[in-house]
């Protein structure tokens, strides 16, 4: 067939479609690649930057679960925040500054007026200290009992996620049945209020909950073979997901499901999965296509909305940025994976949307 475009007729093509990607970053939606976030406050300070009295570290990628609890909060509560990116341990060296400034390298952490702040549960109940709580705040007996809800969910699904035995047919049922008694319980948790949230209204509540049920829904999908944003079986849920993408907030610092399958195992210490025909079959999805959202049960359940009209050039102007460290990481020689990419970048752009 006739060669790809070539690396510069790509950059013209990013170029003439940068008009879809002009939103600000710093005071308009959330979003992952902000050095600063102000939320339009601050208009008139010169060097706003330097009256931030917020300093997040949280990892490079966006992929650290515990980073995304406290980005939410901040976001939510439009506090005007810094954000410092740091390498997590279970992906490459930790950057030496930052073990000066934090010796543990534990992420997240948080400069709050001078002080440093570790853990994110600590750095929540430091920020409503300071601008108030979310709703509810992270020591109220209702909130407390929601923590330990997603408490007792994490615990199951590690169990029936990494643990190597759950390749056997009678571990891994056994594992399903004790999750799904905790998932029982954050379901009849939701029913109790009358709306989709975990409290009566969103809250810290909610904010707590979303890091792990969004890797639970990912990982149990592709590893399992198993659905756990279905309406039919999990009504509560399904709508929790359902309200908590009609925030922008949210919608900002989520991740999707190849993304949260492959940074997953590094994290926990291993996945494994139950080989099940349904695995095998999502995990082939997953890799390889196609994601294109299906009617009825072929829907893929990462996302309930549709695709942003900017995503292909998004992705166009992530991958020029970054090819150079793509290719560099490729076991394939340059000579066969630079043509490979730009032939994949090229199918992509034609694809009609």
């Amino acid at each position: 067939g006739s060669a790809p475009p070539s690396w510069a007729e790509f950059k013209s093509i990013a170029e003439k479609n940068r008009g879809m990607l002009s939103w600000d970053r710093i005071n308009g939606p959330t979003n992952s690649q902000a050095n600063l976030r102000l939320f339009g406050k601050l208009k008139d300070e010169e060097a706003p930057e330097t009256k931030v009295s917020v300093v997040l570290y949280r990892d490079k990628h966006a992929w650290c679960p515990y980073c995304q609890k406290v980005w939410l909060w901040l976001e939510e509560m439009q506090v005007p925040y810094r954000i410092e990116k740091v390498t997590m341990f279970c992906y490459g060296e930790k950057e030496r500054w930052y073990k000066q400034k934090v010796p543990s390298g534990m992420l997240p952490a948080m400069q709050l007026d001078g002080k440093v702040v570790t853990e994110s549960d600590v750095i929540l109940e430091s920020l409503e200290h300071k601008f108030g709580p979310l709703r509810f705040g992270m020591r109220e007996p209702k909130v407390v009992a929601c923590r330990k809800l997603e408490r007792m969910l994490f615990r199951a699904w590690c169990m029936w996620l990494c643990s190597p035995s759950s390749v056997y047919a009678g571990v891994d049922k056994q594992a399903r049945a004790l999750f799904e008694e905790q998932l029982r319980a954050v379901e009849k948790k939701i029913a109790e209020t009358n709306g989709p949230f975990l409290l009566e209204a969103f809250s810290t509540a909610d904010v707590v909950l979303a890091p792990y049920i969004e890797r639970m829904n990912a990982s149990l999908f592709y590893y399992k073979g198993y659905r756990l944003r279905d309406p039919k079986r999990w009504p509560g849920i399904a709508g929790w997901f359902d309200a908590m993408e009609a925030r922008e907030t949210y919608r900002g610092t989520q991740s999707d499901f190849h993304t949260h399958v492959h940074d997953l195992p590094p994290q926990m210490g291993g996945c494994y999965s139950n080989g099940s025909q349904q695995a095998q079959e999502n995990q082939r999805r997953i890799d390889s296509g196609p994601w294109e959202a299906k009617t009825g049960l072929d829907h893929f359940p990462d996302v309930g909305y549709p695709e942003p009209k900017s995503a292909k050039v998004e992705a166009l102007h992530r991958v020029l940025k970054h090819k150079d460290s793509m290719l560099k990481a490729n076991p394939m020689p340059k000579e066969v994976a630079d043509p490979a990419l730009r032939m994949a970048l090229a199918r992509m752009m034609r694809t009609s949307d």
